[in-house]
């Protein structure tokens, strides 16, 4: 699928299409979505008991004691246990529909239309989670590697399949998911340092719109 044989007369040659990763919170949107799908998407009598359970680890976050790639699963855990698959997907469907196109960067989705326009492979990797990513990446024809929520018998478990797929997580579900060798060129679009180590795999890198180099960063 990557890779394709070109005749030209009596000579072929292969042609390698490029690769572009792109995280999603930040980057293609203006603001965390994550954040604001588990409060429209949560019962408020769920969230309120939920705040109470969590407000150790809100208060740690805060202070920046507990990180995001640490307090994300508690938040999914409590909020998504037990809620049946059907009724997520729709307010999945609701949230797409009615306010992700709010916080969509007009620029990067013309990026992305580029990229798609030369040929290149675009993929969104983000530590977001699947229910409403994936109604969005289906939408704009985009694969997609994200924290995958698990469900069994048709109701969400709370827990991660993978893990949060942050930092280097997120490097290992590219190279799990994708075989770079395929690729001439890759890119990687990030605005955190949740991203920079897929800035860092990539030979050409953008942190919050700016040419990155892992110099810049240490």
């Amino acid at each position: 699928m990557h890779k394709c044989v070109v005749a030209l007369g009596v000579k072929s040659f292969e042609v390698q299409m490029n690769l572009a990763l792109f995280d999603f919170d930040g980057t293609i949107t203006t603001r965390d979505t994550y954040t604001k799908f588990v409060f429209s998407s949560t019962k408020l009598a769920r969230l309120v008991i939920g705040a109470c359970l969590l407000s150790p680890a809100i208060i740690l976050h805060k202070v920046r004691l507990l990180s995001a790639p640490k307090i994300r699963p508690l938040i999914s855990r409590v909020a998504f246990t037990g809620v049946s698959e059907k009724q997520l997907d729709a307010s999945a469907e609701r949230f797409v529909s009615e306010y992700l196109p709010s916080v969509v960067c007009s620029d990067m989705l013309r990026k992305i239309a580029e990229h798609k326009e030369n040929g290149d492979q675009v993929v969104i990797v983000s530590a977001s989670i699947s229910p409403y990513l994936k109604i969005w990446c289906r939408n704009h024809e985009i694969d997609l590697i994200c924290s995958e929520l698990e469900v069994r018998n048709g109701r969400f478990t709370g827990a991660y399949l993978n893990g949060d797929c942050s930092n280097e997580r997120k490097v290992e579900r590219i190279k799990e998911r994708i075989d770079l060798s395929l690729y001439r060129e890759i890119f990687a679009y990030g605005d955190s340092e949740e991203d920079y180590p897929m800035l860092n795999l990539a030979n050409t890198s953008f942190y919050r719109g700016e040419l990155f180099e892992a110099a810049s960063v240490e």
